[in-house]
């Protein structure tokens, strides 16, 4: 009886994935899968002989998202699904959270449709305090920039990233900085098909202002136990998820992986900043055992 095949995708610049990611293969090997590597987008690559096909350091999509989703559609087993990435790679689906009663961060958005002035978007900024400014469709911290709203040169240099990002075509995101990521960074709850797997801490990254040709800040990550409050709210949010999807795509099943990132908002409550079911690093290297976990929830799509 031959193995099933599972094809890890991966973008051109880690063509063998991210660092974190590398014991993947012979984790699944361990478990009698046939482990392959491939760059989502190379045109060679036969993906109806894929087998099993998991994103991972996908994260080239966010300047390619329409090639990218028809590239998700085409690929005949692919986890998570083509519809959640066609849902998951653009944050206006913070607004469904926010529908189906997930506590979010208040987000003002920037539609290029609109043709906004640049007095338009100033009016649109915060009055005090810093903020942040981010396309609709973005991987990681790419295109993100942190300003402060009393200070005018920071101010003006906010004005030209958002019109940069509309002009385009790109919706943008404008969100008050909440202090408590610089004093105890955001939460990362990571659950495979359903079940929790584990749990990091990741510290602050934005610090200035979004500067083109430069690269993103390093993530750093270390492994923590989240509060009953932060796995409440995790677990919310991933009924959620799982409902509408089961609402929306007809699709009744269990997502492989999934990261829901959380922080602690102005009033003490916790708050749902981002999930992530795509291009999602799962930080398998911060917490024994999370490897395997992720192997294991693979597995069970590989032997289906």
């Amino acid at each position: 009886m031959s193995k099933p095949i599972v094809t890890l995708a991966t973008c051109a610049a880690l063509p063998q994935l991210a660092e974190d990611d590398a014991p993947l293969p012979d984790a699944l090997a361990a478990r009698g899968i046939e482990p392959r590597i491939a760059v989502w987008d190379d045109p060679d690559v036969d993906w109806s002989a894929a087998g099993v096909v998991v994103m991972r350091s996908v994260n080239d999509y966010a300047t390619r998202r329409d090639e990218f989703v028809r590239w998700a559609e085409s690929v005949p087993r692919l986890v998570n699904h083509a519809d959640v990435v066609r849902w998951n790679t653009d944050k206006h689906y913070m607004i469904e959270l926010e529908k189906r009663g997930m506590p979010t961060i208040p987000t003002v958005w920037l539609e290029p449709e609109r043709n906004l002035s640049k007095h338009q978007v100033h009016t649109r900024f915060p009055a005090s305090g810093d903020f942040v400014v981010k396309p609709a469709v973005s991987s990681g911290s790419h295109d993100t920039g942190r300003y402060t709203a009393v200070d005018a040169k920071s101010r003006q240099e906010a004005i030209g990233h958002a019109m940069d990002l509309l002009a385009e075509g790109r919706s943008v995101m404008v969100q008050r900085y909440l202090e408590s990521v610089d004093q105890r960074g955001e939460t990362a709850l990571i659950f495979m098909n359903g079940l929790v797997s584990h749990a990091v801490e990741k510290d602050a990254m934005l610090h200035g202002p979004f500067r083109r040709h430069s690269d993103a800040p390093a993530e750093v990550a270390h492994a923590r136990e989240a509060t009953d409050a932060e796995w409440r709210l995790g677990e919310e949010a991933r009924v959620a998820i799982h409902s509408l999807i089961k609402e929306r795509m007809g699709r009744d099943e269990q997502l492989t992986y999934c990261r829901i990132d959380v922080v602690e908002g102005e009033d003490g409550g916790v708050r749902v900043m981002e999930v992530s079911l795509v291009d999602s690093s799962l930080y398998l290297s911060t917490t024994p055992g999370a490897v395997d976990n992720f192997a294991d929830a693979i597995a069970v799509r590989a032997f289906w």
